[in-house]
């Protein structure tokens, strides 16, 4: 294993963008050659009933970065509604083991948008929900991220454009 790992750690509210800009710039550094792994945090402890107070997504991804890092892999993206926040950042950095340097992304949109993006993919009676609690979170994050996570807006503009900003921050191309 050789270099410096790092960590882009992408969050954001639900309807924010995050997992279509985290394959975006996956496509993007792919086409450059740039050596990188895309982890979905949400999908690390995606179970019910729901495995929290286990650490499962923390664990998850610590076996997974040992088995990236086996091959050489020093470049990851992570994406996650909570990934900057403080302790989050600390709990991923901890998993990770190697002490990465991080660039931490926060995503926003207006309530407006949140609600236009999430009604694209709520197709039952708890758009509502979805959107009361997606505007929870964006005043979360917006109050508790650190200062130095850099604030990216996607309100009307396309995924390629976003992608390409959020890579520019990383000085990975």
């Amino acid at each position: 294993m050789t270099g410096q790992t790092e960590a882009l750690l992408v969050g954001g509210r639900a309807g924010a963008g995050k997992s279509s800009v985290g394959y975006e710039i996956h496509e993007q550094l792919s086409a450059v050659g740039l050596r990188h792994c895309l982890i979905e945090g949400d999908n690390l402890d995606m179970a019910y009933p729901e495995p929290w107070e286990h650490h499962l997504a923390e664990r998850n991804l610590a076996a997974m970065w040992a088995n990236y890092r086996a091959l050489d892999y020093r470049r990851m993206i992570y994406t996650n509604t909570a990934s900057v926040l403080k302790k989050v950042i600390g709990e991923l950095t901890a998993a990770m083991g190697d002490d990465p340097q991080v660039t931490g992304v926060l995503l926003t949109c207006s309530d407006t948008t949140a609600r236009q993006r999430l009604a694209q993919r709520e197709i039952g009676s708890a758009l509502d929900q979805h959107v009361e609690r997606s505007a929870q979170m964006a005043r979360r994050l917006d109050r508790h991220a650190p200062v130095w996570v850099h604030r990216v807006a996607t309100d009307a503009r396309t995924v390629a454009d976003i992608a390409a900003e959020v890579i520019s921050l990383t000085g990975w191309t």
